[in-house]
């Protein structure tokens, strides 16, 4: 490609940027981003429209450094692009890996033999030590859970050990105490232990249909560890463009909304909380954290892109204001400035509404109702 013909491809890409209208109010999730519950899910929208604006060379990978529950690594895949996503959280991780991965057409016969050991099984049930599991969940749930994860823990195709995860994982909150994925209060449900095993089966039949739907060979990676320690020893190419939205400060607590999750599946919680950024407890405790630990973060992470991304490249922020202790804090103007510390330029800079029917943990009065979608470009080493 010429000089002249890359110049046209970036205006028309610019010009694509600025045209979107970024409210997607008439989205609507697709099947395989609404068989797990993930909060302030990333709607699918925003990655399909970023990767149809942007050109993006030949042999580099789209970049996701909280990549969540995987839309991203989804619609690069589609786009037949390579994708690399990053997450500090193995829930995330579990999600992202089960759905880029092409399921094993083993996957429902393992289903159904997982189900029937549980119904076979006549010896003692040792029930792992989780805090406050009596509180959350019915003696007989916790039996079947148990059961479940015994039967998945035995099986060696690590594949279909994932999709199994991923199916009891996203039965987890329905079948406790806890009143919604939204809503961190208990009340009682009336589950029975057979009722988890009929909808563990039917997880995983409606995860099968889903993945028989569509079948990707685009290779995507998922690294479970924080965006903050990234470094050239994770990627094998270059990255061209960079598609996140990255947790606000005081906002958001992934730890806490997949917390029981975590603990069934034989993660740790409390590792998580502690290196989460902008996780709630990091604002309401002694020294507490402020922006300026933000500021930090951004800065931290702009200076792996910088040496990891190829010059030209485009990195692309979703991200709201976020309030601590009354101050609001503008957090697009934070990855902007700290972009822009690191060899980034800014391309654009747009707001969009969130649905008002999105949910999420927060208290009422810190619910973010608009975001930013903030554009960066790096810039090459001569400064162009």
């Amino acid at each position: 490609m010429d000089l002249f013909s890359e110049v046209e491809e970036l205006v028309q890409g610019y010009e694509a940027l600025r045209n979107i209208n970024w409210n997607f109010q008439d989205s609507i999730s697709d099947t395989i981003h609404s068989i797990h519950p993930y909060p302030a899910k990333f709607i699918s929208d925003i990655p399909r429209a970023v990767l149809r604006a942007l050109p993006i060379p030949k042999d580099t990978i789209v970049l996701d450094p909280f990549c969540g529950s995987g839309v991203t690594l989804v619609e690069a895949q589609r786009a037949g692009i390579e994708s690399v996503g990053v997450d500090l959280n193995p829930i995330a991780c579990l999600l992202s890996r089960v759905k880029v991965n092409i399921l094993d057409r083993g996957f429902l016969k393992s289903a159904e033999s997982v189900i029937s050991n549980c119904l076979a099984y006549e010896g003692a049930i040792e029930i792992p030590l989780i805090p406050n599991l009596d509180h959350w969940f019915r003696g007989d749930v916790q039996e079947a859970i148990t059961l479940i994860i015994r039967e998945i823990n035995s099986i060696e195709n690590h594949n279909i050990q994932d999709a199994l995860r991923f199916c009891l994982s996203s039965i987890i909150v329905k079948v406790s105490n806890q009143e919604s994925d939204t809503r961190y209060a208990a009340i009682e449900k009336n589950y029975r232990k057979a009722d988890v095993f009929d909808l563990f089966s039917k997880a995983a039949k409606k995860l099968a249909k889903v993945k028989n739907e569509s079948r990707s060979i685009v290779a995507s990676s998922i690294l479970n560890k924080s965006s903050l320690t990234l470094n050239a020893n994770d990627f094998n190419k270059k990255i061209g463009l960079v598609i996140t939205s990255p947790p606000y400060p005081n906002a958001y607590e992934y730890w806490l909304y997949h917390k029981y999750r975590m603990w069934w599946l034989g993660y740790d919680p409390i590792d998580v909380k502690e290196q989460e950024i902008g996780a709630r407890a990091h604002y309401f405790k002694k020294n507490h954290q402020t922006e300026h630990d933000f500021i930090r973060q951004m800065n931290e992470l702009f200076s792996s892109l910088q040496e990891n991304m190829i010059d030209g490249g485009y990195a692309v922020f979703v991200i709201g204001r976020s309030k601590i202790h009354g101050r609001i804090i503008e957090n697009h103007k934070i990855v902007k400035e700290a972009g822009e510390n690191n060899g980034f330029e800014e391309v654009l800079t747009t707001t969009r509404v969130i649905k008002a029917s999105r949910k999420s943990f927060n208290l009422s009065h810190a619910r973010i109702k608009e975001e930013y979608i903030v554009v960066l470009k790096k810039r090459g080493t001569n400064g162009k």
